[in-house]
């Protein structure tokens, strides 16, 4: 058959067609497909709609809230590009609105072309779904046998991982943290890759989407290794955001903390991305969690140590109540240093009302907020 011209609106899809030995087909790719680095030669018809590299973790948390609520997209598409590229197939997903552009981007994109592409549509929530994907490639390219032996090849590889380690190998409890500011756990197929390396993360949501995670949830857990891989973000990103996270009230107690097994790692390159690096990525939790039964062969850039002594705690601030006037210390506090009140729902207006005292948000029928330990 002939291949098809190949539009991929998803990091994970362009891998797939790399790895598929498709890349002359590829014809145009979203902003994100940076990997490998010949897909970024390719032409650009997604762009966000949001300033992401002048935002915040918690700004981003919100704006996306923000739009997505509202009905509004998080994604451009160039439909004059798309339209001049002629694709016979589109890549893209309907999993996660955050993650690349979705239905409604999709259907707009459509009507600027002259006749219907086939799409397929990527919706992995576990690891066989994603092989399933890269087979489901292979069926539209005329490349099945190849998209067959690269499963099977996989496969070997995740079965090799469980074969090196004893039966009795204790299971150490992983706290895999997907974002920082609000906390979420990992979901869909990471809890899946964390039990595939040796570890367990009660606090994980296999199959389904990640979900915010309380401090109180997090302490009673008692994580033995903590994993810093907030979605979007490389290895470097995510050590600046693990060294704020370790500043925060509590952090410290953790046994994870404590024994110094607390890692950043690229989320990009092998958990956040639904695609062919998924397997490293076990390779490297498997390393992570029993680094004396695996050595880590990939690039020495995948992951950092964070060295938690080297971490000084955020201090203790005091403020002075603007009702009643008397000092207090702000806290516990909340990541980031945030002050305690910052979450509660506001209050009636009042002039020069910022913050309040225990007593005074009592008093104003407020709830307490709960402290960390």
């Amino acid at each position: 058959m002939k291949t098809p011209r190949i539009l991929s609106l998803l990091p994970a899809a362009t891998e797939m067609v790399y790895a598929l030995g498709l890349e002359d087909a590829l014809v145009g790719v979203s902003h994100e497909c940076d990997y490998p680095s010949a897909a970024r030669s390719k032409p650009v018809v997604v762009q966000p709609v949001l300033p992401l590299a002048t935002m915040s973790l918690r700004e981003i948390d919100t704006a996306v809230a923000a739009r997505i609520g509202s009905g509004q997209s998080l994604y451009q598409i160039d439909e004059a590009l798309v339209r001049s590229l002629q694709p016979d197939l589109i890549l893209t997903q309907d999993l996660c609105q955050v993650c690349g552009p979705a239905g409604n981007e999709i259907t707009a994109a459509l009507k600027a072309l002259p006749s219907r592409p086939q799409i397929l549509w990527f919706t992995p929530h576990r690891l066989a779904d994603i092989w399933q994907n890269v087979r489901e490639l292979g069926q539209a390219t005329g490349q099945t046998a190849r998209a067959e032996a690269w499963v099977n090849a996989t496969r070997r590889r995740l079965e090799a991982i469980k074969a090196r380690r004893p039966a009795t190998t204790p299971r150490p409890r992983v706290f895999f943290l997907e974002w920082a500011d609000p906390y979420y756990c990992g979901g869909h197929w990471v809890p899946e890759m964390i039990e595939l390396a040796g570890g367990m993360d009660a606090l994980g949501r296999t199959g389904t989407h990640s979900i915010r995670i309380g401090w109180t949830e997090i302490a009673a857990w008692a994580p033995e290794i903590l994993v810093i891989s907030p979605c979007g973000f490389g290895t470097d990103q995510a050590y600046e955001q693990a060294i704020n996270l370790l500043r925060e009230p509590g952090w410290r107690d953790l046994p994870a903390v404590r024994e110094g097994r607390v890692y950043a790692v690229n989320a990009n390159a092998y958990f956040a991305r639904p695609g062919p690096r998924l397997v490293t990525g076990v390779e490297l939790l498997a390393h992570l969690i029993h680094p004396k039964l695996y050595d880590w062969q990939g690039p020495a850039a995948a992951w950092r140590q964070v060295p938690v002594a080297a971490v000084p705690t955020r201090p203790a601030r005091t403020k002075g109540c603007t009702r009643c006037g008397i000092s207090f210390t702000c806290g516990p506090g909340e990541p980031g240093g945030r002050c305690w009140c910052d979450d509660l729902p506001p209050l009636a207006p009042r002039p020069g009302d910022d913050c309040l005292c225990p007593t005074c948000l009592s008093r104003a029928g407020l709830p307490l907020p709960e402290t960390r330990p």
